[in-house]
């Protein structure tokens, strides 16, 4: 675990600007910074970046964050990675507070990404040796450069290659690798023999894993690491790594199934494949995609197996799909893997078969109408029962809606009737900006002693600001923030506190008043003299609160629901009583 005051301290130490400037380019506007943003779509740009405040906002999304969640939102790394990363940078060393078993295990994983880095650049070095092997590839039509960019490697026709870089070929380590076999005998030997090379990087780069393919006729024909403390199959995908740049700048994904299907696109110049690790795709698949990207395409083999495996994706993706997120699927003739397609039809053709890949909403209904054909009333029930527990699934609004009427229209049913037999359609979903503008219709006064604190921390040490209990989400929010204030002596910064809370309860309450705060430009000695009158007005008001008949002072302050009943019915009382009933 990451000390809280380290990462305060990292946030103190680096440029948000610089950070971000390094992947999307950054202009200077104002006071600030902007560029289109890069987790939507948009031609206007609406992505904001504070140099003074540490802190990126879009107001066109909603993201936001610190240099922090950044890398780990643009990036897709991990919190520890975004830290390490982040502190290499600035020139500090990560501490990590952890028990035995946990500093244990840490040290393990860095032990197995050393023995596999080391792996692969044997494995690198070996294929310049191997001239089988490199026949192999240029028959496939891939160059050396091609080859390098994805580390290809070789590994030798011997029982013990990996004897010729590890001294030490008895070490328990290798094994834990996946990289050594024991036998129960007590011999041991390679895992990947006579095979081309291909290592799996993390999403920092870090080799964690390989996958090999057999030069002949040989099984099995792909053979992958085994599941270790770094690497497991249905967390990652292949070539996600290289690809992330081609895929941001194409605004979409292709999945396909084999590694050499992601080079062999890659050498043709679609380099925005990558490659599920010989397992189905999986729900963490899918988000991982989502997170870089708005449209996926899916590519299977048209055949049954195909077809089996792309429905197994579609019902993964129906939970992660928002409306302006859209999943395709690509079905190539039976016996053409990509490989193949990319050498014989060449890229413009191959990409005019992805842009008209089936929409999930056709393939869903197509697939549901072949298994219960909508010829009969029979076949229609069938059909509406199936779809049933699919369509529940969906978190899009539009999306449903849409789906909801094209099934109607498939039953035979008018719409009112199918919406009775069918879940209830999802609300659409509380995206950040409008939790942004529900909270800033709250009281002002709650919202005002938030921001002075926000926009200058410091000030929660020497001003003996109220850590309310009473007073809904804004009280709840700001005794949070004065409490986290005080609990840590080391420096204070807006985005250190928004970090700290980031993706939690008070997330959208503190970024609606860090972006009312911003727009005024307050000096630190305005904010003081605010947050000390706020202070002394909210001390006003809360001694008001005991005549009922304040009812305008407590409205300046957020009021429980509980609250909130017991004041309606003291002022039902009052006017009864004025009334002489």
């Amino acid at each position: 675990m990451i000390p809280n005051d380290f990462v305060q301290t990292l946030l103190s130490r680096v440029d948000i600007v610089e950070v971000i400037d390094r992947q999307v380019p950054l202009k200077k506007a104002g006071a600030n910074y902007s560029a289109c943003c890069p987790f939507h779509s948009e031609k206007t740009p609406s992505f904001t970046v504070s140099p003074s405040k540490q802190f990126y906002h879009c107001f066109g999304c909603g993201a936001h964050g610190t240099a922090i969640g950044f890398l780990m939102e643009y990036g897709g790394k991990s919190f520890p990675d975004a830290v390490a990363e982040l502190a290499h940078d600035a020139g500090l060393e990560v501490p990590r507070v952890a028990g035995p078993a946990q500093e244990v295990q840490r040290e393990q994983s860095q032990d197995l990404f050393e023995l596999l880095l080391r792996a692969a650049k044997y494995y690198r070095a070996a294929l310049k040796d191997a001239p089988n092997a490199i026949e192999y590839l240029r028959a496939r039509g891939l160059t050396g450069a091609i080859a390098a960019r994805f580390g290809i490697g070789y590994a030798r026709d011997e029982w013990q290659p990996l004897a010729h870089t590890f001294t030490d070929y008895q070490d328990k380590a290798l094994e834990t690798a996946g990289l050594v076999i024991a036998s129960e005998g007590g011999k041991r030997y390679d895992r990947f023999r006579s095979r081309i090379m291909f290592p799996i990087h993390d999403a920092s780069g870090r080799v964690i894993g390989f996958g090999g393919r057999v030069l002949d006729d040989g099984e099995p024909k792909y053979l992958n690491s085994p599941e270790t403390l770094v690497f497991a199959k249905g967390r990652e995908l292949y070539g996600l790594f290289q690809a992330r740049p081609a895929i941001r700048s194409a605004g979409k994904v292709l999945v396909v199934e084999g590694y050499m299907d992601v080079v062999a696109l890659a050498q043709h110049g679609i380099e925005y494949a990558v490659a599920t690790l010989g397992t189905a795709t999986t729900p963490t698949h899918v988000q991982k995609l989502f997170r870089v990207t708005d449209s996926v395409i899916f590519c299977f083999d048209g055949d049954d197996a195909g077809r089996r495996a792309a429905w197994r994706a579609l019902e993964h993706a129906l939970p992660l799909l928002a409306d302006g997120k859209q999943a395709r699927f690509l079905f190539l003739p039976d016996g053409e893997d990509p490989d193949d397609a990319v050498r014989r039809r060449g890229k413009a053709a191959l990409e005019a078969l992805i842009d008209a890949a089936t929409p999930l909403s056709d393939f869903l209904l197509a697939e549901l109408a072949q298994r219960s054909p909508p010829t009969s009333a029979e076949g229609r029930a069938a059909l509406v029962s199936a779809a049933k527990p699919l369509l529940a699934q969906l978190n899009a609004p539009v999306l449903a809606a849409l789906l909801r009427r094209r099934l109607a229209a498939i039953a035979g049913l008018p719409e009112t009737e199918l919406s009775a037999l069918l879940p209830p359609a999802p609300v659409a979903a509380s995206r950040r900006p409008t939790a942004v503008a529900s909270v800033r219709s709250a009281p002002s006064l709650l919202r005002d002693l938030i921001k002075c604190v926000l926009l200058e921390p410091s000030l929660a040490r020497r001003v003996d600001v109220p850590r309310p209990v009473d007073a809904g989400v804004y009280g709840a929010a700001l005794a949070a923030l004065i409490g986290f204030c005080l609990d840590n002596d080391g420096p204070l910064t807006t985005a250190g506190v928004m970090q700290h809370f980031a993706g939690g309860a008070h997330d959208a309450v503190l970024l609606a008043a860090l972006t009312a705060g911003e727009s005024e430009g307050l000096s630190a000695e305005s904010l003081e003299i605010q947050l000390v009158d706020g202070v002394k007005r909210y001390w006003t008001v809360r001694q008001k609160r005991v005549a009922p008949s304040e009812t305008q002072d407590e409205k300046s302050l957020e009021l429980s629901p509980e609250e909130a009943e017991r004041a309606r019915q003291r002022r039902l009382v009052q006017e009864r009583l004025g009334r002489g009933c």
